[in-house]
């Protein structure tokens, strides 16, 4: 790990950035069914709440957010996980609404799922999900969806450890070999953040932090974001994960 890679219990802004080529328009809200449709009056009744079931309800700081993310993977990586927000009370109150405190923007990765390695559960989290945390327009439109319209005050972009997108983008740099279509376009989205002073796996792994950072700065340059971050609304973090400690640390 590099020098400029800390835990997770800092936070980290970055108001630094290249404007992505195409903007986003924030997706409309839908309609939401009044309660009693969705659970008619021959429905059994609402459980009552649980000891404790409101405490995470309303708006949070970026801060409050990013403490909260420290917390939720202290309890992953030492196996003492919460799989907390799953009572049937809740799941009741997420038909009404929903206020996540978090956009994670990850990659599709099966060893890396967002609600896990950070043991959050339902409501908590709004997870944005592509191949090496790869910038496009319905991933960028889904992330100014959960700022724009949710009023979520963080963002964190996590790349991790032994990403497979960006090692065969690095493959390709080097060696000059055709991808596949598809993913030729995500080594061609990934290829502006490798790390060409490296060799070898360290490469690809300096590669993994300098594209988590790249993607930062696109979404913090964001018009739209930018002013949020600029009067304390939202921060924007870029973050790695380990495979094998499972520990998330922040990248300056």
């Amino acid at each position: 790990m590099d020098s400029n890679t800390q835990t997770l219990d800092t936070p980290s802004r970055s108001r630094r950035g290249l404007l992505l080529a195409a903007g986003a328009s924030p997706a409309a809200v839908g309609s939401v069914l009044p309660l009693a449709a969705a659970f008619p009056a021959s429905a059994a009744p609402a459980p009552a709440p649980p000891a404790g079931a409101e405490a995470t309800a309303g708006p949070v700081s970026p801060e409050e957010a990013l403490r909260r993310l420290t917390a939720g993977n202290r309890r992953w990586r030492t196996y003492a996980q919460e799989h907390p927000h799953e009572s049937a009370f809740l799941r009741l109150r997420l038909t009404r609404t929903q206020q996540p405190f978090a956009v994670v923007l990850g990659c599709v990765d099966s060893r890396v799922p967002p609600e896990l390695v950070f043991d959050q559960g339902l409501g908590d989290l709004l997870t944005v999900r592509s191949a090496g945390e790869v910038l496009d327009e319905a991933v960028l439109g889904s992330v100014a969806f959960g700022v724009l319209e949710l009023e979520v005050p963080l963002v964190l972009v996590l790349g991790h450890q032994s990403c497979r997108a960006v090692g065969a983008a690095v493959h390709a740099d080097e060696t000059g070999e055709p991808l596949p279509a598809h993913i030729r376009c995500l080594a061609d989205r990934i290829r502006p953040s490798i790390d060409h002073t490296r060799q070898g796996e360290a490469r690809i792994d300096a590669t993994v932090d300098a594209h988590a950072r790249r993607t930062r700065d696109l979404l913090a340059a964001e018009p739209d974001f930018a002013r949020r971050i600029s009067d304390g609304r939202l921060a924007v973090v870029a973050a790695r994960y380990g495979l094998r400690d499972q520990r998330v640390r922040t990248l300056a």
